[in-house]
């Protein structure tokens, strides 16, 4: 069923496939990963292979028997674009998407190149916001491949943000989403990289949401930059 979410900018999550590999640095200490191996050890059947890739055609038409709307992040616990899943799986997942119209949908990838070949046999109701994680230079042509897409509201997550992202191409994007690394070994953020890209944003007129400084204990960190909490989100 629908887990209730702490991640600040969405309600609950929907998982109709768990388990994922790392394909890049903001990869390295995967907290998808780690929960799924607490899942394993505890019985969960969902989890029973950890961490490996795993489909769950049982979950397809969980949210609709949600009748009260919500915000639903799809696969925080995987990646709806990584290679292995197959087309039609992925083209199920959008059909309850599409026909669950009351709710609003965060689908987000680090396997942007598959998402923009895939594209034209997907239909974008506009209930369906699409996004694509950057941790760092080395990776926005993953924006490129978002532009490419039919998604009526186009995101990005720059989490964990692990360097500076100047001049951003910010064309034909409603939300940024920025937010330190947490947890063991979490990887230190700079405030002037978040100051950066708040004003890019500003300047491009695109709302910004500012997750978390991060860092092991993140409760204590908070996610206060320059005196106020920043909550924007698309209209």
């Amino acid at each position: 069923m629908a887990t209730k979410s702490d991640i600040e900018w969405t309600e609950v999550t929907w998982n109709p496939l768990t388990g994922c590999n790392k394909i890049s640095p903001g990869c390295k200490h995967c907290y998808a990963e780690r929960m799924a191996k607490r899942l394993k050890a505890m019985g969960q059947h969902n989890y029973r292979n950890g961490f490996k890739l795993t489909l769950h055609p049982h979950t397809l038409g969980y949210p609709l028997h949600w009748k009260t709307p919500r915000i639903i992040f799809v696969n925080s616990m995987s990646d709806l674009f990584h290679k292995d899943v197959p087309d039609d799986f992925i083209e199920d997942v959008f059909s309850v998407m599409n026909e669950a119209s009351w709710h609003r949908f965060q689908v987000l990838t680090k396997r942007a190149d598959r998402l923009s070949k895939i594209n034209k046999k997907l239909k974008w109701s506009k209930n369906i916001w699409m996004g694509v994680s950057v941790e760092s230079k080395e990776y926005v042509g993953r924006i490129d491949d978002l532009r490419k897409t039919d998604a009526a509201v186009k995101f990005l997550s720059l989490e964990p943000l692990l360097g500076p992202l100047p001049k951003l191409n910010l064309k034909g994007i409603d939300w940024v989403i920025v937010g330190g690394e947490s947890g063991p070994g979490a990887r230190p953020i700079d405030p002037a990289w978040v100051r950066d890209i708040r004003d890019q944003c500003k300047k491009a007129k695109v709302a910004f949401f500012f997750k978390q400084w991060g860092g092991v204990w993140k409760k204590r960190t908070g996610r206060v930059l320059d005196g106020r909490t920043w909550d924007q989100m698309p209209k």
